[in-house]
């Protein structure tokens, strides 16, 4: 385990004060990121799909319950597993109160291929309150890229296409038969009864969900993953961890 360098207070203020200025460029870069990421436009959504809640069915614009706004995380649970991906729950058990959320006119929902009756244990065994929809007999999950079978549609994960991945020095996309359950996180706009999609990030990009995740990169050891590379090393690009793979 690599540690962080011993050193006397007033050297570890120096080195401290000059880290918070990358901090700042940080912060301030991100403010400009997510004010870029309001700019982009959107796209009218029209299929008309069709979950499976706790009710019965229920249609994309029902799982808005009344509110402007969606966050879908696309939740990696296979129609033939038991049990939900480990890192889709590690970040899952992080969820609180979405109140805060509803305030703000918008909806948090998991979706996923398995059946709803596997989701419903799943979810209680967790003892999780979120909304959580099974997308089973919809092509919801292969649209938006996070069920990937070439049989439906042409591989692509991350705005990358087959063979963008395999020219990657990580290799290929897919690690198993297909179809292959991903994660990622989807966001829509309601207008009226219209429906657009203004959003979707895969990969790393759905690290600003998990609390644990920002509060354990603030620590000296990190998350103590295999892709986390030691202090001052720059990760080789397009290096990734998309969990259950």
């Amino acid at each position: 385990m690599e540690l962080p360098e011993v050193v006397s207070r007033s050297e570890w203020l120096v080195a401290r004060k000059k880290f918070l200025a990358e901090e700042k460029e940080f912060t301030r870069r991100r403010d400009e990121l997510n004010a870029n990421r309001r700019r982009l436009p959107m796209v009218l959504v029209e299929q008309d799909y069709v979950f499976t809640g706790p009710d019965g069915p229920v249609r994309l614009l029902d799982v808005f319950e009344g509110r402007l706004q969606l966050v879908v995380y696309h939740f990696m649970f296979a129609p033939e597993w038991d049990a939900g991906c480990p890192n889709c729950t590690w970040l899952s058990d992080d969820i609180g109160r979405l109140d805060g959320l509803h305030e703000m006119q918008t909806t948090y929902a998991a979706v996923s291929r398995a059946p709803y009756e596997k989701i419903a244990a799943y979810k209680e065994q967790r003892g999780w309150t979120f909304p959580w929809y099974s997308s089973a007999g919809t092509s919801f999950n292969y649209d938006f890229h996070v069920t990937l079978d070439e049989s439906v549609l042409p591989l692509e994960y991350n705005y990358r296409t087959k063979a963008e991945w395999e020219a990657l020095p990580s290799g290929g996309l897919v690690q198993g038969e297909q179809p292959f359950d991903l994660h990622g996180m989807s966001c829509f706009l309601r207008t009226g009864d219209a429906v657009h999609h203004t959003y979707s990030t895969y990969g790393r990009g759905t690290d600003s969900l998990g609390f644990s995740g920002t509060v354990i990169d603030l620590t000296a050891l990190g998350r103590q993953e295999p892709w986390e590379l030691p202090a001052g090393r720059i990760p080789a690009p397009d290096h990734h961890a998309d969990g259950c793979h």
